[in-house]
């Protein structure tokens, strides 16, 4: 089943998608014959059991890995044509990830992530600095922002995570589960966060998640089970 957008030119288009892991008898089906199209300035949230292929949604989308058949298109660039070196030069050009997990690097303080992430697209100047210190405010970090990794909560990497991925207003932004460790009244300011953002700059959001209390602020909800989107 496909899930246009139907009135604006997708920035982020998924056809046909299958993904497979493992091999023979261990092979599972985690993506199943996937279609989406997000357009810019679009929020869509993904839910789903455990298990049902969101993580690999996403890692697709994102051209974190090759779909064993389909087609996926970021910006008008099919990833599946590139190698792995144009994929990853196109993905920081048009692509924020917010993973499960912060992932941040130990010897960077909070404003040093999102600097760091301007200075390897190029594109570290004054406004980038000034929109990082607007966006670590907006997560509630600005108090935090001097400090390492490891002086800070799991919930405060998570919210220097977020900040990161916003930091060069990507076209496409792609979330994982952006509430598991904050809060209830943290988790509805960071997604009304996502959300502002995503209209703000036009960027064409995909959030997975099991956080049935947020899905207000999504312009589409889609289900994802036994790899098949619906």
């Amino acid at each position: 089943m496909n899930h246009p957008a139907p009135t604006r030119t997708p920035v982020l288009r998924l056809t046909g998608v299958t993904l497979h892991l493992g091999r023979d008898q261990q092979q599972v089906t985690a993506l199943d014959e996937v279609d989406l199209a997000v357009a810019p300035g679009e929020f869509v949230a993904v839910t789903g059991p455990s298990g049902s292929g969101k993580s690999s949604l996403l890692a697709v989308g994102g051209g974190l890995q090759s779909p064993t058949a389909g087609t996926v298109h970021v910006a008008g660039v099919d990833l599946t044509t590139l190698r792995e070196h144009q994929r990853t030069a196109h993905r920081r050009r048009h692509i924020g990830y917010v993973f499960q997990q912060a992932n941040l690097f130990t010897s960077l303080t909070a404003r040093e992530q999102l600097l760091l992430t301007a200075h390897v697209a190029g594109r570290l100047d004054a406004t980038i600095r000034r929109r990082a210190d607007d966006l670590l405010e907006a997560v509630g970090m600005t108090a935090r922002a001097g400090h390492r990794p490891d002086r800070l909560s799991g919930g405060e990497r998570q919210r220097v995570g977020i900040a990161r991925a916003l930091v060069l207003a990507p076209e496409v932004l792609l979330v994982d589960e952006p509430t598991s460790a904050l809060d209830r009244a943290r988790a509805r300011d960071i997604v009304d966060l996502l959300a502002e953002q995503t209209r703000r700059h036009r960027t064409a959001t995909v959030m997975v998640t099991h956080d049935h209390e947020i899905l207000d602020a999504a312009d589409r909800v889609l289900t994802l089970r036994d790899g098949r989107l619906s």
